[in-house]
């Protein structure tokens, strides 16, 4: 079941391998996310000193958060990975262009996990494309439909 989706990541980056995992939590943020408080949009993940870091996603606090609890939204969390993967991965991120970003978050097995894209940056040429094709698409299905409803019947 998916939590929150990071949509502008598939308009900006040319998706080439998705990795799953974990995230470190805290009691505040599994509440704030189980109501929806979470926006991934902004967020990116960086590699320091062997270990994943989620940087920029948003999980605003309720306002029922505890009283000795400081919420902090745009808190740095730490992502959890085998460490062969996350191997493999720097090795990756290390070629010129490569990023990893947010895709999605969502439940598994009761836990909270983050898909994570090896993602390379789109040219502006390409994001044009992309606005074009999707256009096409729309475009396409409103004839379809248009030609459907003014036959009566299906062809």
């Amino acid at each position: 079941m998916s939590i929150a989706e990071n949509k502008k990541a598939f308009f900006n980056y040319h998706i080439e391998e998705r990795f799953e995992a974990g995230i470190v939590l805290s009691g505040w943020e599994i509440k704030a996310i189980r109501s929806g408080q979470v926006q991934l949009t902004d967020g990116y993940v960086v590699i320091k000193d062997g270990e994943l870091f989620l940087i920029g996603a948003r999980i605003n606090a309720l306002r029922s958060a505890s009283t000795h609890v400081k919420p902090e939204p745009d808190r740095t969390k730490k992502l959890l990975m085998h460490k062969a993967e996350i191997r493999r991965l720097i090795g990756k991120v290390e070629q010129k262009g490569h990023t990893l970003v947010p895709l999605n978050l969502h439940y598994k097995g009761g836990r909270v996990k983050v898909d994570v894209a090896l993602a390379k940056g789109k040219a502006e040429h390409d994001k044009r494309n992309t606005i074009k094709d999707r256009e096409w698409e729309r475009e396409k299905g409103r004839l379809m439909r248009t030609k459907v409803s003014s036959t009566g019947n299906r062809e």
